[in-house]
């Protein structure tokens, strides 16, 4: 898993689709989806931090843009 397109391509597969306009939120909202999958048995341990390490680098870059506003 190398970006947020396959993040949203495994949300999709559960039946999550994140869209609100905001960046930031939209990344929030998914780390919370990406947790719960794995809580429930859904997704492996290693899509789990492959998922995470994806969500948080976005997470990060975002925090910078609006920082710099």
């Amino acid at each position: 898993m190398r970006g947020m397109t396959e993040v949203r391509q495994l949300l999709k597969q559960f039946g999550t689709i994140i869209y609100t306009g905001d960046q930031l939120g939209d990344v929030e909202l998914m780390m919370e989806e990406v947790r719960e999958l794995k809580a429930m048995g859904l997704i492996d341990p290693q899509t789990f931090q492959k998922a995470m390490a994806v969500l948080l680098q976005q997470s990060a870059r975002f925090s910078r843009r609006q920082s710099e506003k």
